[in-house]
């Protein structure tokens, strides 16, 4: 942990992975997080290095967790979040931090940034969240590049499952008289299934190679003690042929990772399991089933598929934030030579080349 004082009464931080406890410490002080932004979810990433910058003030603070990547052959740096929806934290609401302490932030996690020729920041903000008035004007490139869909438990079932789409109604009953079942599975045979499931409908899609993880990943994801990870399974004459990831922190299920067996998809017995979730979401006591958005936030087939289930959207929002302009100017011009050039949209551009 590196602790920096800049005055009598304020400090920043920079926690690892080896403050575990520290960081589990500001999320429990925290007015709301999620899994995304756990120490036990940050130690799966491979992308980098995880770290999370606290700036804290009299009895105020604001976190930020991130992932440090290596710019090749650059001697610079850039920032990255985890797969998810992470951003920032704080102990109050945004919305009640004064222009001031906000200012003072920006300020001083710019320096930071600066001064450890971290050349741009992308992070996915959580939809669930209030964390826009973090960014008080146009100049933070705040980009809304979608919407996510959530099903809100609090709203009695009967109403809940008015919002589904007719045919999700229909077929959600009749894959329930077929014999289809849905339970929690607990036991490493089960979680070995999923996985397998799992990779096979990457492979089906085509998945971008980010999207295929460790064997690990999944092993690790189940073993979290700082959010309640469950596996859904959807079953068939005994046999799961389909499955769902999920975790659970505060009041918030978000669904993270889900398949169904090739031979099962004209049967998309995931409808199920998203009605069986909000059933097993409300006896733990959460106020929304979380579906996420479409592939990077497009609004593609598996989006009009989440749809489906809820009429509650939410802004799907990224901060692009270029720390050092001339740098990364030069950076892309370097990497631009004899190439062409790529979306221009695309952020940051060198990525992309």
């Amino acid at each position: 942990m590196i602790v920096e004082f800049l005055q009598t009464s304020s400090l920043f931080k920079v926690l690892t992975l080896e403050d575990k406890e520290l960081w589990n410490d500001y999320l429990r002080k925290s007015c709301a997080y999620d899994f995304y932004q756990t120490w036990d979810y940050h130690v799966l990433d491979k992308q980098g290095q995880v770290f999370m910058f606290v700036y804290e003030k009299n009895d105020l603070f604001i976190g930020i967790p991130l992932v440090r990547r290596t710019i090749a052959e650059t001697g610079y740096y850039d920032c990255t979040c985890v797969y998810g929806y992470a951003g920032p934290v704080s102990n109050i609401d945004f919305s009640l931090l004064s222009t001031s302490f906000i200012c003072e932030f920006h300020e001083v996690f710019r320096n930071y940034l600066l001064s450890e020729k971290i050349v741009t920041l992308f992070t996915i903000l959580n939809p669930l969240f209030n964390q826009e008035p973090l960014f008080p004007t146009s100049s933070f490139d705040l980009k809304v590049v979608g919407k996510t869909i959530a099903i809100d438990l609090r709203q009695p079932l009967e109403q809940q499952r008015l919002q589904y789409r007719r045919q999700i109604r229909m077929k959600v009953n009749q894959l329930r008289k077929k014999g289809f079942t849905v339970k929690k599975a607990d036991t490493r045979s089960e979680l070995n299934d999923f996985i397998d499931i799992y990779f096979e409908n990457m492979l089906k899609v085509g998945a971008n190679s980010k999207y295929f993880f460790e064997h690990t990943y999944f092993e690790k994801f189940m073993a979290s003690e700082g959010f309640s990870p469950m596996l859904i399974g959807a079953y068939y004459e005994g046999r799961m042929i389909a499955g769902a990831m999920v975790g659970m922190t505060g009041n918030i299920m978000q669904l993270h990772l889900a398949g169904t067996r090739n031979e099962f998809l004209r049967e998309s017995p995931m409808k199920l399991i998203f009605d069986e979730a909000t059933l097993i979401g409300r006896l733990h006591n959460m106020h929304y089933l979380h579906l996420g958005s479409g592939v990077s936030g497009k609004e593609d087939s598996l989006f009009h598929f989440k749809q489906g289930f809820s009429e509650n959207l939410y802004d799907f929002t990224v901060w692009r934030y270029v720390v050092d302009e001339p740098v990364y100017t030069d950076i892309v011009k370097e990497m631009s030579k004899e190439k062409t050039a790529p979306d221009t949209d695309l952020f940051p551009l060198y990525r992309f080349m």
